[in-house]
């Protein structure tokens, strides 16, 4: 019996068939198809993850997104225009959009309700994407408080719970960012706990990330170091300690917000060179992977794609 027309398979699906091919093409750049599917992944799971679960459909034709969010084809494609709206997927000669744009659109929707012009809408989107402060984009002066992830003392079991097993437990004591009382327990970083426990949802053991952190710990210490003691020499430089009015309210207090500007300023240096590191080794180990990946497949699998040729 002849098998049905097989329907055309998603962009990721194609991405991942040229990835498959690879290996046969020719030479002189044999993991350009993978760089372009590695590329094409990331961008899809940041898009997905910017619309959120919303239990519906995933793809929608214009028309389709148009009657999903109530904005008109006409304002989906001018907004396509001005960079507002990701460009769809390709599949074949239709574009199909997904829950990203559904939520793209709506926050468009909201920020023109609320007064903003689609010149500003552009401006803070393309700074948010782009992550630049959007308080800066705002004309606002947003300061953290200091010291926000502070030690707070817990009860037990909710420490335990972050910690997730008793192993766990005493390397967070062993490691001092937990001190255990009778009842309840000092915890010196409640945010970086959280953090390791939601790697941990992801599967990854408690040994496992704290073995990671154990290594990092010192090196952001020693980046800590070069980066605040080149910034307080400079403002020491331009407030001497001779100076008589060095100790009078309005000096002192310039003094110290100029200290407190130097932990904004060395954050965003660090973390804008940090995520751009991050950023290619993940790269890196994505593309290394569906490398293996694609040539376990073509040593195992027939010379033809699963489906392609059925008749």
């Amino acid at each position: 019996m002849a098998r049905a027309p097989r329907e055309p398979g998603s962009p990721l699906e194609a991405l991942l068939e040229s990835v498959l091919r690879a290996p046969a093409h020719a030479s002189r750049r044999p993991r350009a198809a993978i760089d372009t599917a590695v590329r094409h992944l990331l961008e899809a799971a940041v898009a997905s993850l910017q619309g959120g679960d919303r239990g519906g459909h995933d793809r929608y034709r214009i028309d389709d997104l148009a009657r999903e969010t109530g904005v008109t084809t006409r304002n989906i494609r001018a907004y396509q225009e001005r960079g507002l709206l990701p460009p769809p997927q390709k599949s074949g000669r239709v574009a199909y959009f997904d829950d990203s744009h559904v939520a793209r659109l709506e926050l468009i929707t909201s920020m023109l309700d609320r007064g903003y012009t689609l010149a500003h809408i552009g401006e803070m989107l393309a700074a948010w994407q782009g992550g630049r402060d959007l308080a800066g984009i705002l004309g606002l002066e947003l300061v953290r408080p200091w010291a926000a992830d502070r030690p707070t003392r817990m009860p037990m079991p909710k420490v335990r719970e972050l910690a997730g097993d008793a192993a766990g437990l005493s390397r967070l004591v062993a490691d001092g960012l937990v001190e255990l009382g009778e009842t309840d327990a000092l915890v010196h970083r409640p945010l970086l706990l959280q953090a390791f426990a939601e790697t941990r949802s992801y599967g990854m053991s408690m040994d496992a990330i704290l073995a990671v952190h154990e290594r990092v710990a010192p090196l952001v210490d020693e980046i800590a170091n070069i980066l605040v003691d080149a910034g307080t020499a400079h403002v020491a430089a331009s407030k001497p300690v001779a100076r008589e009015d060095f100790f009078d309210e309005q000096t002192m207090t310039k003094f110290v917000a100029m200290l407190v500007r130097i932990r904004a300023l060395a954050s965003d240096s660090v973390r804008a060179s940090l995520e751009s590191a991050i950023e290619g080794r993940i790269e890196a180990s994505l593309g290394d992977y569906l490398a293996r990946a694609a040539k376990r497949h073509n040593s195992t699998a027939a010379p033809r794609l699963s489906g392609v040729g059925d008749r």
